[in-house]
């Protein structure tokens, strides 16, 4: 965690070590409600941490990294192979669009992608979208919502609990941005 606090770039203004401890949060939460073993909750949180390292070296394929830096470090720790390997299952399972692939998988996954459903959306959405400007790679706010909705419409939830917290008020933020698009649309045929 110090790594990725001392050493991330500010212009990840959500890719950052906030997110990392709120996916990590998340994870914790969703695992218990899936009454989660603690051998395996163990490798579920330990590829939270890990889930994103791979932005201390680039943005694209950053999942590839995290499990390079995975490999590198979790057996200094007291991993096994299998459970390195098993961690960056889990972090690969990430990647967009997301493939869990078993019942750890859907609970980093939906972690990961948490906020989607939560009173804080706007002000984490805000964050990415700082990002991704500062990095070129949306122009403005018009395609950001635009790629938003459209991100969001396609993103289900996996597990029971977080389908049902999460998916009715994530809809309700999708009409709300949907709307947005249509209120920029009128107003520029005025």
């Amino acid at each position: 965690m110090g790594k990725l606090e001392k050493e991330l770039p500010e212009r990840l203004t959500y890719h950052n070590l906030r997110h990392t401890l709120d996916v990590l949060q998340a994870a914790e939460r969703i695992a218990v409600e899936e009454s989660i073993p603690e051998n395996e909750k163990e490798l579920l949180l330990t590829a939270a941490l890990f889930h994103d390292t791979g932005f201390l070296k680039k943005r694209d394929g950053h999942e590839v990294e995290s499990c390079n830096i995975a490999h590198y470090y979790l057996p200094l720790y007291g991993y096994t192979g299998a459970e390195v390997e098993q961690v960056c299952g889990l972090i690969m399972a990430t990647r967009i669009p997301q493939w869990p692939g078993d019942k750890l998988g859907e609970i980093l996954c939906d972690a990961d992608l948490d906020y989607l459903g939560r009173d804080d959306f706007f002000i984490l959405s805000a964050r990415l979208f700082t990002e991704l400007k500062n990095e070129g790679i949306v122009k403005n706010e018009e395609e950001w919502n635009r790629e938003q909705a459209d991100f969001m419409g396609r993103h289900q939830y996996f597990t029971p609990g977080q389908v049902k917290l999460r998916q009715p008020v994530k809809e309700q933020y999708i009409e709300l941005i949907k709307s947005k698009i249509t209120n920029h649309i009128f107003n520029e045929n005025k």
